[in-house]
């Protein structure tokens, strides 16, 4: 009789990615809130979680039920300087190995030969095929692993038409992450934040093409005369239309003094900011996610996004808020004006269910642990399905 996976099973999520700035653990767990918040998310689906980054600095930690272990890997010669990587595997005997990012084949390949008695899962993280010549890699680390993770099946696409994912790898819909954020009293935030406007609406990005602001501006302009007191707030770090951005303010009658550009903005600061609005905006073209999207729908913010795959899946297909067609500025008009109608306080509370029901911890950790234990139980037929083994037990 073949043994079954263990119910609760042991899962380490690994970063490759080598931080630039070589900031310790406690920089890296408050610059990225998705290291941890993924993890703890996973938790509350029953699975037990160790989270392996690579880090500059050699450090154990453990918070909220996750072992957090940061070392140095992945950028020495030799297996990829996965040495004291793979020595810290065959000590946590995990039974399944998630891994962010789908930019680092080589590492993966490594994995699957030097840790062989654990699935390989990976995940997403905004991603594009890559060059032709280089696809070959990919194609053979894809093929290793026993899921791939995208926040919308259909940014699996690509991959598949490029080669290099085969229609036979199971591709598991999830999101990258999920917010601590929580709506709080919009007549307090305002007068805390200083925001303002009827509706007051809320931009959070950064202010390059993919974002697309001048869209959103052309918008706002086209809805003012129907909406006087409409102002547009804008959060962003990097920015490189700026200029665009300030020129197409100030030649403009209906923008000048309607649109405030904050700049960068603490994270804390990014909360208020989204429980004093009405209505958040972006017209992004691509995103592998939506973490700002993802805060605002933790606020219980209501959100008019463009109409992509990514956005599509977080908002249940545009079941809240409103989806318009990319670089429509016709149609975004169209939408604020009708938005701003809504019943404020309703369309607030809606926003907030849908989070509870599709975002927050324990709908992303119930995701993440149905995604995990068919992985684990597939590949444990697969692989161990003759000899009653139970997956997991990682090579020494």
């Amino acid at each position: 009789m073949t043994a079954a996976p263990p119910e609760r099973l042991h899962v380490v999520q690994l970063g490759f990615f080598n931080d630039p700035a070589r900031r310790g653990p406690d920089e890296l767990l408050e610059a990225w809130p998705s290291l941890a918040d993924v993890a703890e998310a996973a938790t509350q689906g029953q699975v037990r979680v160790s989270v392996v980054q690579a880090c500059a600095r050699v450090e154990v930690l453990e918070r909220a039920g996750v072992r957090y272990h940061f070392l140095p890997f992945g950028e020495a010669s030799g297996d990829h300087g996965l040495g004291p990587l793979i020595e810290l595997l065959r000590g946590l005997r995990p039974h399944l190995l998630h891994v962010h990012g789908l930019d680092f084949p080589r590492q993966v390949l490594a994995l699957a030969r030097l840790v062989p008695g654990a699935p390989i899962i990976l995940q997403d993280h905004a991603s594009r095929p890559p060059a032709f010549w280089r696809r070959a890699l990919l194609r053979r680390a894809f093929a290793a692993a026993g899921g791939v993770a995208f926040c919308a099946a259909e940014q699996a696409r690509p991959f598949v038409a490029a080669g290099i994912l085969t229609p036979r790898t199971p591709i598991y819909p999830i999101p990258e992450s999920t917010s601590r954020f929580l709506p709080g009293d919009r007549e307090a935030a305002r007068e805390t934040s200083g925001l303002a406007g009827d509706p007051a609406l809320l931009w959070v990005g950064h202010l390059d093409a993919n974002k697309d602001p001048l869209t959103i501006l052309d918008a706002v302009s086209a809805a003012a005369q129907a909406l006087p007191g409409m102002r547009l707030h804008c959060c962003f770090g990097v920015a490189p239309l700026r200029d665009a951005v300030e020129a197409r303010i100030a030649r403009d009658p209906q923008l000048r003094g309607r649109v405030q550009l904050w700049g960068r903005v603490a994270h804390l600061q990014v909360e208020q900011l989204m429980r004093a609005a009405d209505l958040f905006v972006l017209g992004s073209h691509r995103e592998g996610s939506g973490y700002a999207l993802i805060e605002a729908l933790a606020c219980g913010l209501p959100p008019l996004v463009t109409d992509i795959p990514s956005f599509r899946a977080l908002t249940g297909a545009g079941a809240i808020g409103h989806l318009w067609p990319c670089g429509d500025a016709g149609a975004l008009d169209a939408a604020l004006r009708v938005a701003a109608r809504w019943d404020r306080d309703r369309a607030r509370q809606t926003v907030r269910a849908h989070f509870e029901r599709e975002l927050s911890f324990a709908a992303l950790g119930a995701k993440l642990a149905a995604m995990y234990r068919e992985v684990a139980a597939r590949e444990h037929h697969r692989a161990f399905g003759s000899s009653g083994c139970i997956p997991g037990s990682v090579s020494a």
